[in-house]
């Protein structure tokens, strides 16, 4: 508990003080909006489009099976769904630095913020060298016979992926909405063509014209039996792959550290929330509905563990239609993938340790910013920890890779959570003070029982995702504490900053709506009318 102390006490000012504000133009806490509304809506879309979807994908299916594999992307999307509605609400109604961190501080308890963001920021930057690591492996795809990158060679590949995600970041945040723009794109038409194709060999038009159709949910069949046989195997198996699919939903509510630097951000942001899940979803459901017809699920290359397009269930399916040339392409979007996710977690950890620091909850020098408003000491803090990247160059880095990957997933079900509870208690305290929320920019008729649903869903994986550990024959101390680590972790963070700050929960008499929320006249900009047909798509598009 030293260590906490020690945290604590370097946290400056109170926990309701606001370091650094100008109200009067709406470029509060330092930071600028230079982020446009296409980077936004582009991230909103593509942003968790990635390995999970690429490359997890194939050991879903072989554990759940194609329909299991598809009814967990499905459950996990209206998961994930309720949680974004619910945030979608409170961030167009208070596009403020900080987002989902600083709701949970203002409207649960100042020390649930305080716990959330430092457990968020730990997750994140042990994450971001997860991703760095990911796409040196992702290289090593095209070394002769796969047999991987030297370690000379992957040294140095790995310090150009650190240099240049780090130098996206540094040049600052409307640069770095360029790149994942046009990441975002190379995304989307990588799963797009990755759809298409799928349809065009299971159809019969691929080089061994086999009409598939649904021919492998008959045999070996559409569910796959897990630890027993029979229904309860079957519904074993969808449960396990629902902590593997939430780590391709994970992101999604990253719109929200990003809402005091986008422009309009009330009304981009409520255009990216009421857009982006369909989007998702449709590229999740129809990818993971295609592949599970092109390849059966006790097909063994399904569960090999590469890290490259070798692991790829697409990839799979197309050598097993004899289509060659292929993988390289997919490789290329891949790693495309994996360096995205390296700058955009950059990005986030970056602005929630900045957000911390604003609001006395770390370190006050972390909320120093550049006169082109970078947080340039929370992002170099946050840059020094993809460092750990060169932990690949020793033995056992893979397994490693793994537990942090499995912690990453589990959090965001913990943070969902949060966000799901946060809104709950928003919502009764915008009737306690009588605001009308039907006057918001987003909001949804349903509200609260998504966020209920939410919420709910959130408990049952973060109490029973290790539930494999406690079968007799299965215990396995590591995935034990990978399941459950962060909640003794949580609680202490909780815990330390209620004894040292005395922090009181937010009752809805004391919830505070007014203070730090600009005004629609201080955010809001004119843009012009498009006056030709390509303007009025791109209008319309972002």
């Amino acid at each position: 508990m030293a260590w906490l102390g020690w945290l604590l006490a370097l946290s400056q000012g109170r926990q309701n003080t606001i370091y650094k504000i100008d109200v009067k133009t709406g470029l509060y806490d330092g930071v600028h909006r230079n982020m446009k509304q296409r980077h936004i809506q582009m991230i909103a879309l593509a942003g968790t489009l990635g390995t999970g979807l690429f490359l997890g994908s194939g050991k879903a299916i072989a554990i759940a099976g194609p329909a299991g594999a598809l009814l967990a992307f499905i459950h996990v999307g209206t998961v994930s769904y309720c949680m974004l509605m619910s945030l979608g609400e409170m961030m167009c109604y208070m596009p403020i630095t900080g987002g989902y961190i600083h709701f949970a501080e203002r409207f649960l308890d100042p020390a649930m913020g305080f716990a959330l963001g430092w457990l968020q920021w730990y997750s994140g930057v042990v994450g971001l060298p997860t991703e760095i690591i990911g796409a040196t492996l992702i290289i090593g795809f095209w070394e002769p016979n796969g047999s991987g990158l030297p370690k000379a060679q992957l040294a140095g590949y790995i310090t150009l992926l650190i240099v240049l995600c780090a130098a996206v970041n540094f040049l600052g945040v409307r640069w770095f909405g360029e790149s994942e723009f046009i990441f975002a794109i190379i995304k989307i038409l990588l799963v797009l063509g990755c759809i298409i194709g799928g349809l065009v060999i299971d159809l019969g038009a691929g080089p061994v014209h086999d009409r598939i159709g649904f021919r492998y949910w008959k045999n070996p069949g559409a569910f796959t039996p897990f630890i027993t046989a029979g229904n309860t195997g079957k519904f074993l198996g969808w449960f396990e792959v629902l902590l593997q699919v939430t780590y391709s939903y994970v992101g999604m509510e990253g719109l929200a550290m990003a809402a005091a630097e986008v422009q309009n951000p009330r009304r981009a942001l409520g255009k990216a929330v009421k857009r982006v899940f369909y989007r998702i979803l449709t590229f999740y459901v129809f990818g993971i509905l295609v592949v599970g017809m092109l390849v059966p699920y006790n097909d063994t290359r399904l569960l090999q563990s590469t890290g490259t397009a070798a692991d790829s269930p697409f990839v799979l399916a197309m050598k097993r239609a004899g289509i060659k040339g292929l993988p390289s392409v997919v490789n290329a979007g891949v790693l495309s993938s994996a360096f995205s996710a390296g700058n955009a977690g950059l990005y986030q950890t970056s602005r929630q340790l900045y957000g911390l620091a604003l609001r006395g909850q770390g370190p006050r020098i972390f909320a120093k910013t550049t006169k082109n408003g970078l947080p340039i000491v929370a992002l170099s803090f946050s840059t020094i920890w993809m460092l750990l990247a060169y932990m690949a160059l020793s033995k056992g880095s893979a397994t490693v890779l793994t537990w942090l990957t499995n912690l990453v997933a589990i959090l965001g079900f913990c943070t969902w959570g949060i966000i799901s509870l946060t809104y709950i208690r928003f919502y009764h305290g915008l009737k306690h003070h009588k605001i009308d929320r039907t006057k918001f920019t987003f909001w949804n008729r349903f509200q609260p029982f998504p966020a209920y649903w939410a919420l709910m869903w959130s408990i049952i994986i973060i109490l029973f995702n290790g539930w494999l550990v406690f079968l007799k024959g299965h215990w396995v101390t590591t995935d034990f504490i990978i399941a459950y680590i962060n909640i003794p972790i949580f609680v202490a963070l909780y815990a330390a900053y209620k004894i040292f700050c005395n922090s009181k929960i937010s009752t809805v008499e004391t919830m505070d709506f007014y203070s730090n929320v600009p005004s629609p006249a201080a955010v809001d900009i004119d843009e012009p009318v498009p006056r030709t047909v390509l303007g009025t798509i791109s209008n319309w598009l972002f």
